[in-house]
């Protein structure tokens, strides 16, 4: 068996693509272009990537966006005093915090700080409570991607097993929720799995692993998911970017699961457009609500 690959550079691009000609009616209806404001404090490498590869496909999209900018050596006051700016500027309807952030700021309290509307991360107590009832505002930009990538491969996750290694806050846990629960907005088919969260203290994880019909692995260790740990023809989604002195690997063996899974995600070009393009999804969704407050 070889698996399929799951190319999330081609779904990424037939749904910034619609986004695209969604932006279009909004701007055609009178609206102003949605507006995306990124916050970037640091001089952190992977997240001035990050940034700009999100700048380009806001620009893709006709979405407007800004970057704003704050030494490293920034506090916590400093971040929350543009956040609240922000928040207060009409012409901004997405607002997205650039993580990591530096020792010296306290990432929750920032995070806390952002209005729920302009949540386009979804990382605020209030969204992240709305999709733990499964009547979500905004879907978590990753997970989000994951479903759609999905989706749009025909691989359903009702009645499926879904095993996701790693519990962070902004892929495990969320993910979970979303495919615990009746329906997302994506249809029950995408939805209504029994899940299962694996993390450092999981004993006999790869007793666990095996069990899964769908193996995501998010816990940023390289090439950590191997074969052995795979069932015969599970579907496998590689969440991990992991930069070794081999270029990029994710946290899954590629070589070695793609002989036992039936689809796999491979990375680069995997999860990673999907991140940004649901970014997009969210800001254009952020724009439609806060029209809607004001008529």
């Amino acid at each position: 068996m070889a698996a399929e690959v799951l190319d999330g550079k081609r779904i990424a691009k037939e749904i910034q693509s619609e986004i695209k000609q969604r932006v279009a009616r909004f701007v055609e209806g009178g609206q102003a272009a949605p507006t995306l404001a990124a916050v970037l404090v640091g001089e952190d490498p992977a997240s001035q990537v990050y940034v700009r590869n999100k700048e380009r496909a806001c620009q893709r999209a006709g979405i407007n966006s800004q970057l704003h900018r704050l030494p490293e050596q920034s506090t916590t006051k400093e971040v929350l005093d543009l956040v609240h700016g922000l928040n207060e500027d009409p012409g901004v309807n997405g607002i997205l915090v650039q993580l990591p952030l530096p020792s010296g700021v306290d990432s929750q309290v920032v995070l806390d700080a952002v209005n729920p509307l302009k949540d386009v991360d979804a990382f605020h107590p209030q969204n992240v409570g709305l999709i733990s009832q499964g009547r979500p505002q905004f879907l978590p930009c990753t997970p989000h991607g994951i479903v759609q990538m999905l989706k749009r491969y025909q691989i359903n996750t009702r009645g499926k097993h879904v095993v996701i290694v790693g519990r962070s806050d902004i892929v495990g846990k969320p993910m979970a929720l979303m495919l615990a629960n009746r329906d997302i907005g994506l249809g029950p088919d995408m939805a209504n799995a029994t899940v299962t969260i694996c993390h450092s203290q999981t004993a006999d994880l790869a007793a666990i692993t095996r069990q899964a019909d769908i193996l995501i692995a998010a816990i940023g260790q390289p090439e950590f998911i191997t074969a052995a740990m795979v069932k015969p023809g599970a579907v496998v989604v590689d969440v991990g970017i992991n930069r070794t002195d081999d270029g990029l690997v994710g946290d899954v063996h590629y070589q070695d699961v793609a002989a036992e899974a039936s689809y796999l995600t491979p990375v680069p070009g995997g999860v990673g457009p999907l991140t940004v393009t649901m970014l997009l999804e969210n800001t254009l969704a952020a724009a439609e609500i806060q029209q809607a407050a004001t008529t």
